[in-house]
């Protein structure tokens, strides 16, 4: 027995659209095993800490995550490993968040990366492991400058953990801050600081301002001219792995570019 064309190809969408559920739905519950494993790590800190103070925490308890798939889970059936995320002036598009470490002194990319989180805080770890498998002849990370979406307290741990001093931005800083702010030291920290406050302290002094100042022209160039001189403003291929690697082709073609300029007398 032969179907009509056209009952065929509904039969097709329907078993698109079946598998694209299931995946959703195995998505989902990856996604519910990582919050709980963050729900009880909350908790075993909330009551550690209730021990050692020897009364209830304040504040509201974290909740629970919850089971299942949400209403708003989307699965592109083009390109099913994008994500997406929030783009610049308002909205949101299909995408991947293109990463890189660029050189304060050169201005040449030393490792990029591609994700599909559109959240930066959990950039840093991956990519201080790609910044350690780097050859010995480059050179040892001294210092790591990011803005203030890759701040968190496990961020710094982790780039001091490997002998990298994190310049990392708190919050967002006013753009024309009060003359005592810019000319004076800030007051000394209390011996228990913990090391994210002593980080968000050294970035208050006159040196760390300085040191910080390096980070904004040194990878906003990169991306302005590999957008608007390179001319590439998306990726050509589909799935993470093939972006990737068209990335770091991207990554190469500035260096190269860079590397030509930095010759000239």
């Amino acid at each position: 027995m032969e179907l009509p064309a056209e009952i065929a190809h509904r039969q097709a969408r329907l078993e698109v659209m079946a598998a694209a559920k299931a995946k959703i739905e195995e998505r989902a519950k990856a996604r519910f095993e990582k919050e709980q494993a963050e729900f009880e790590a909350k908790m075993a800190r909330r009551e550690q800490n209730a021990k050692e103070r020897g009364k209830k925490p304040g504040g509201k308890p974290p909740k629970p995550p919850v089971a299942g798939s949400k209403a708003q889970d989307q699965l592109n059936l083009t390109d099913e490993e994008s994500r997406i995320m929030p783009v610049a002036g308002g909205g949101f598009d299909q995408a991947y968040n293109a990463q890189a470490a660029v050189d304060t002194g050169s201005l040449l990319v030393v490792s990029p990366a591609v994700t599909q989180a559109a959240n930066d805080k959990a950039q840093v770890v991956p990519m201080l492991a790609q910044l350690a498998a780097l050859p010995d002849s480059l050179g040892q990370v001294e210092q790591l400058l990011a803005d203030t979406g890759f701040y968190s307290a496990k961020n710094v741990q982790a780039c001091q953990a490997q002998g990298i001093d994190p310049f990392i931005a708190v919050k967002r800083d006013e753009h024309h801050p009060a003359p005592q702010e810019r000319l004076t030291e800030p007051a000394a920290l209390p011996a228990e600081a913990t090391p994210a406050q002593r980080m968000g302290h050294k970035l208050k002094t006159k040196a760390g301002r300085a040191l910080y100042a390096l980070r904004k022209p040194t990878v906003e160039p990169v991306f302005g001219i590999i957008k608007s001189v390179l001319g590439f403003r998306q990726f050509s291929l589909r799935g993470l792995k093939n972006v990737t690697g068209e990335w770091i082709l991207v990554c190469l073609a500035w260096n190269l570019k860079r590397m030509a300029v930095l010759r000239l007398p």
